[in-house]
């Protein structure tokens, strides 16, 4: 199993080898060679669980898309499809399967469908309306809940859990993330203590409550277990919207918010990664160089959660010492000699690693020294600090006038209507009224979404953020980026409201000071002991570990700003970050306005 998934006190490579054994013993099923048609919202994720080189070993001979045409033909014994539980994806499956049954030459052919992670009836209902459901097809759950990231993150990787539970009033994601907390318990032990905040939070911890108690009256009592998370923090995404919308300031968070960071991979222009004399002699068959960014590349773990502007002086200087290191080759003594030559290896990965962070840098710097850049950053900071929030923003205007994309454009008017607690009607309805006219019918669509999950919304009464501002420190001027004393680094001046919470929750050991500030917030607070069976041996050391859980999606600034805050010295506490999704502010709204 991968190491860099191992070395928190939570063991993060037990899930993938769990999801591993599961699959491999669905795969061991079907005796003979296979061909997998894999969903393509799970080929990626799923690959961070079996490699292809490791499912070849189990007879899988070729891998396949899903899609709405029929499959190539394949000389195998079983063809496996993998999927989420989604309607349109049944009408895939049946097409599939008529049109491989119809042609096929191999008359021992089987079809099996694995779902991820639980069958569904109205999807097996609609199989057996299209006559494939169990004379053809042969149906199993491959339990895969949540998909190992690094030590620290876990994601169920699901982009629609936000819109479903606030747009669709759908449970069903809502009972998969419930699922998710109790697969973890099974793994690390019950969790004794339980914070929370928001609707989903306490729909979601009221479900785990309620199907623990029927698992456990069905269940023999087992030998003693060791309790390996401490505290849980669950957050309703509806708690905090600014955070996903203001631009993260991270390495990691500029990287996902400007090339988009998939399943711990990353795509970047090949230009900046070739000498002067490769662009010029060598036809490039790729533009585009896909690069792994997890703890396994040291360098990676060392700059992630710095602030860019840390990055690129954090590189140059290491790149000094390299230099150096292999400069003073010459005039060693033997001994010398010989400890250099053990030391030659690591010194080549790490020449190589800042040669690709130097790149990737250069990448990313092409793209803050613009000045539209500068321009959505200079905006978003006036809203977050409430400067003139209350009037329509000349740059938003202009974009539109300009036909800049649409999301960059709600992604603005969304944050400054949440920083000022909703929009005047005039404003609104000015804004509403450019959208329509640049962008058409898919605006209106996109602003009826918005206006129903509270992301547009006319002015109320009380000024909530303006009090959750000052209350929380949630906007701090002055902040060092390059030696930050404050989680306010990450989105330069704003401390994420979601890590605020945690901050508070486990430095104070509760919501108690948070008192005043908790009714501000929507959705029910959740306090918590669970009453744990006594057969379980509960952790007494320090550092305590507490898993935050979002529900709705979480962003690489939050995840950095909660490595900050355990990385302190006076920290006691080691985080572990579960999500429904990893997200940035455009494809958080994405999510939400494009069905």
């Amino acid at each position: 199993m991968a190491a860099h998934l191992q070395g928190g006190r939570v063991d993060i490579s037990l899930l993938q080898a769990a999801a591993w054994g599961n699959l491999v013993e669905l795969l061991e099923k079907c005796p003979g060679t296979k061909a997998i048609v894999w969903d393509s919202s799970l080929a990626g994720p799923v690959g961070l669980i079996a490699e292809y080189i490791k499912l070849r070993e189990h007879s899988v001979r070729k891998m396949y898309p899903l899609r709405p045409i029929p499959l190539p033909e394949t000389d195998v014994d079983h063809i496996i499809f993998i999927a989420r539980p989604k309607l349109h994806l049944m009408d895939y499956i049946a097409r599939n399967v008529k049109d491989d049954a119809k042609g096929k030459h191999n008359c021992k052919k089987e079809y099996h469908l694995f779902f991820v992670p639980k069958k569904s009836l109205l999807c097996e209902e609609a199989l057996k309306h299209q006559g494939v459901y169990g004379n053809m097809i042969f149906i199993e759950e491959f339990k895969c809940q949540l998909i190992p990231f690094d030590s620290d993150v876990v994601s169920m990787e699901i982009p629609e859990v936000f819109r479903e539970y606030t747009i669709e009033n759908d449970p069903t994601y809502i009972y998969q993330t419930a699922q998710a907390i109790i697969f973890l318990q099974k793994l690390y032990g019950p969790i004794p203590r339980v914070w929370g905040k928001g609707v989903a939070a306490k729909q979601v911890w009221d479900l785990v409550t309620r199907l623990q108690r029927e698992q456990r009256s069905s269940e023999d009592t087992k030998s003693n277990q060791t309790s390996c998370i401490d505290q849980i923090l669950l957050i309703d995404r509806s708690v905090d919207l600014i955070t996903p919308l203001a631009t993260q300031l991270t390495y990691e968070g500029l990287i996902d918010e400007i090339f988009g960071i998939n399943n711990a991979t990353a795509n970047f222009p090949i230009d900046n990664f070739l000498s002067t004399e490769e662009r010029t002699t060598e036809s490039l068959s790729e533009d585009k160089k896909q690069v792994i960014l997890n703890s396994a590349d040291k360098l990676f773990s060392d700059i992630r959660d710095k602030s860019f502007n840390a990055v690129t002086i954090y590189l140059a200087k290491q790149a000094k010492s390299v230099a150096a290191q292999m400069e003073n080759a010459q005039d060693k003594s033997v001994k010398e000699m010989k400890l250099y030559v053990q030391r030659l290896p690591q010194m080549l990965t790490k020449k190589k690693q800042l040669a690709t962070h130097t790149s990737i840098a250069e990448c990313i710097k092409e793209y803050t020294d613009r000045d539209d850049f500068f321009d959505t950053l200079k905006a978003e900071q006036e809203f977050l600090s409430c400067f003139e929030v209350d009037k329509p923003s000349p740059y938003i205007e202009e974009l539109m006038a300009q036909g800049k994309p649409m999301i960059k454009v709600l992604r603005l008017i969304c944050l400054q209507c949440i920083c000022s607690s909703g929009l005047k009607p005039k404003v609104l309805d000015g804004y509403k009224r450019e959208l329509v006219q640049v962008y058409g019918l898919q605006a209106l669509l996109a602003i009826t979404k918005l206006e129903k999950v509270g992301m547009l919304k006319l002015q109320s009464g009380t000024r909530q953020y303006t009090v959750l501002r000052k209350t929380l420190r949630l906007v701090m001027e002055d902040v060092s980026e390059i030696n930050p004393t404050d989680i306010c680094y990450v989105h330069s001046i704003y401390a994420p409201l979601s890590v605020r919470l945690a901050e508070q929750v486990t430095k104070t050991g509760g919501w108690k000071q948070l008192h005043d500030v908790l009714g501000l917030l929507p959705g029910p607070t959740l306090d918590e002991s669970p009453t744990i069976p006594s057969n379980v041996i509960q952790n007494v050391d320090s550092p305590k570990v507490v898993l935050v859980f979002f529900i709705g999606g979480c962003t690489f600034a939050e995840i950095s700003a909660l490595r900050f805050l355990s990385q302190q010295e006076d920290s006691n506490v080691e985080f572990v970050i579960a999500t429904t999704k990893l997200i940035n502010g455009n494809t958080f709204l994405k999510s939400i306005i494009e069905a």
